[in-house]
């Protein structure tokens, strides 16, 4: 079953003095369940492109439906409310909020939704459990490690059971360690039926993957399947 589908996507970024083409002519398709990675050289489109799929850009030209329903025309209230019941979002930079602990940080996008606040607390324990970070529920983000802080990130995009978790660069600020712990825990969510893209300079990284999509000046260039 077919979760994404681009057809002849473009984006472009103007300034008074110059225009940018990002992405030029992306057409993809992304089966439910399926680990993709996107590889490609820095400035290749790549975080472009995974933003657009976040629904957290709009494309210039093209169609992307998601789930069977066009959402490149929707307006920024409609994208909100699709994306909090839907997508989950993994960054390098792990965007935990300081002032807030673990358990608080994950608990955010269930009070986003309206869960009730016992229900919150249970469900919170409970993913944190799973992803062994249980123990550090009251401490803050500056009191961890970084293969713990993004454990905690990991746990608040999956805390809503998003049908789609988009990573970028997951691992970018890791060691090797704790990165393959971060992709373990993803490879762990994918088979649980999960769809993951993955966007990562790392050859290793994108092996975990059971597609890879090469970039390269806005395009796809290669496509490699790995099972």
């Amino acid at each position: 079953m077919t979760m994404i589908n681009v057809e002849n996507i473009k984006k472009t970024f103007a300034t008074d003095d110059v225009e940018t083409v990002a992405l030029n002519g992306i057409n993809l398709e992304v089966k439910k369940g399926e680990f993709l990675a996107i590889m490609g050289p820095s400035g290749c489109g790549k975080t472009t492109l995974l933003n657009i799929l976040g629904l957290l850009d709009n494309p210039s030209e093209g169609r992307y439906y998601l789930n069977g329903k066009e959402v490149s025309t929707l307006k920024e209230k409609e994208l909100t409310s699709l994306r909090r019941g839907t997508i989950g979002f993994v960054f390098q930079s792990f965007n935990l909020i300081d002032e807030l602990n673990v358990q608080e940080n994950v608990e955010l996008p269930l009070t986003y939704i309206g869960v009730k606040k016992e229900e919150r607390r249970q469900r919170v324990s409970a993913m944190l459990k799973k992803l062994n970070i249980g123990h550090r529920a009251m401490h803050y983000p500056h009191q961890l490690s970084g293969g713990q802080q993004q454990r905690v990130a990991i746990a608040r995009a999956v805390i809503c059971n998003p049908d789609l978790i988009l990573a970028d660069e997951p691992t970018g600020n890791l060691d090797s360690q704790h990165g393959k712990e971060v992709l373990d825990l993803l490879q762990q969510l994918h088979e649980e039926g999960t769809t993951i893209i993955m966007v990562t300079h790392n050859q290793r990284d994108a092996l975990y993957a059971d597609r890879i999509l090469n970039m390269f000046d806005g395009q796809i260039i290669a496509t490699d399947n790995m099972i």
